[in-house]
């Protein structure tokens, strides 16, 4: 595959997914590097959707460690069980915030960020990584977009 991505023009989100992930196979089909995995996947989902921010946090120890990711500055370290990414990974689930201001805990790395969907990445049982993604608009997520990141996260 070329590295560029074939998007259509007008797609909704749902048409987005629906090109980009056989893209995203094969992008990383053979490539047994997950951080480079990782950073193509990131910047595939940045630019076909253009969210705030959309990036990984790697499970090292005890805590999550910012890995590859597109937007803003973010948080290096977040601890188990704390903020959104903590508690998809505590809870093994994906967790979709429409409105972050609501959220116990939440872990405000950029004042833009207004809603959020986190998703864990479970290899051999075990949650290794977690897939963020902030919006700035309320609302942004959906259980079509946890259903699709799911299936992009199981790439790793």
């Amino acid at each position: 595959m070329a590295e560029e991505l074939i998007i259509p023009e007008g797609a909704t989100r749902k048409e987005i997914y629906k090109s980009l992930y056989p893209q995203l196979v094969a992008l990383t089909n053979g490539e047994k590097d997950q951080i480079a995995n990782m950073a193509n996947i990131v910047a595939s989902i940045k630019e076909s959707i253009n969210f705030l921010w959309v990036g990984f946090y790697r499970v090292v120890g005890d805590k999550l460690v910012l890995g590859p990711f597109q937007g803003p500055v973010a948080c290096t370290n977040i601890a188990f069980g704390k903020g959104v990414c903590g508690s998809a990974w505590k809870d093994e689930k994906t967790v979709i915030v429409p409105n972050v201001e609501e959220f116990p805990g939440h872990i405000a790395c950029s004042a833009h960020s207004r809603s959020e969907i986190v998703v864990p990445v479970i290899k051999n049982n075990k949650v290794i990584a977690v897939l963020d993604i902030d919006s700035d608009e309320l609302n942004s997520f959906s259980k079509d977009d946890a259903i699709w990141l799911q299936n992009i996260c199981s790439l790793l």
